[in-house]
């Protein structure tokens, strides 16, 4: 009896020095690759009359889903093929891209906040069904951290504050200055950048950057 509580008491001694000590700094970061999000109306013109998505993947955001749909974007200069559609619908359709992309489509979309449309750079969204011209609705997304409540007490942050953060890749060290909180219970904590901030510190999905300093709210 007294062999088999000192071989229990080894094993748990052996697991806690085999887990990794946690960072309470440390967030883990997703890359954001180009994508559209589409209101119920602008997905029949684009699909069909009383089209729906359907599921490839599921995100890191509960409820929110990678659908199999993809579409072209337009611009003056070019245009994207299979630019993936996000689900679940929403209120506005958006489209959300890089500055390279940008580059390519010969557009000037601005730095926003996810939904923050007016003034936005106009675009042309192509389905199998027809095409679309938005007057508002192209944007490249501002960096920002999703956490859910707990997390940001534990962070001491508040939604809307700017932060900095310090990528963990000691190849080549990126510091990201306001990058935005973003709370709600909905949210998982990650870090959300589009490609071209990922290939500047040759960062991928999994990598984590740790929140270093706060630089006022917005």
């Amino acid at each position: 009896m007294k062999e088999e509580i000192t071989q229990r008491i080894i094993e748990e001694v052996l697991r806690r020095l085999q887990q990794k000590p946690h960072d309470e700094a440390s967030i883990p970061i997703g890359v954001s690759g180009r994508h559209c999000h589409l209101k119920e109306k602008d997905l029949e013109f684009l699909f069909g009359t009383g089209y729906q998505l359907t599921k490839k993947a599921d995100l890191s955001l509960p409820g929110q889903f990678a659908a199999n749909e993809t579409v072209i974007i337009a611009g003056p200069k070019g245009s994207i093929e299979r630019v993936r559609v996000l689900g679940p619908l929403r209120s506005e359709t958006q489209v959300e891209i890089s500055q390279t992309d940008a580059i390519k489509l010969g557009l000037k979309p601005p730095i926003r906040e996810s939904g923050n449309l007016k003034g936005s750079s106009p675009v042309t969204i192509i389905g199998p069904n027809g095409s679309l011209f938005l007057e508002n609705g192209l944007i490249i997304a501002h960096a920002h951290i999703h956490m859910p409540p707990e997390d940001a007490a534990t962070f001491n942050v508040e939604d809307g504050e700017y932060v900095a953060v310090q990528t963990d890749n000691p190849m080549r060290p990126i510091r990201f200055e306001r990058v935005q909180i973003r709370v709600s219970p909905k949210y998982n904590l990650e870090m959300h950048i589009d490609t071209d901030e990922a290939n500047a510190g040759f960062i991928v999905s999994g990598h984590t950057g740790r929140l270093v300093k706060a630089e006022g709210k917005r």
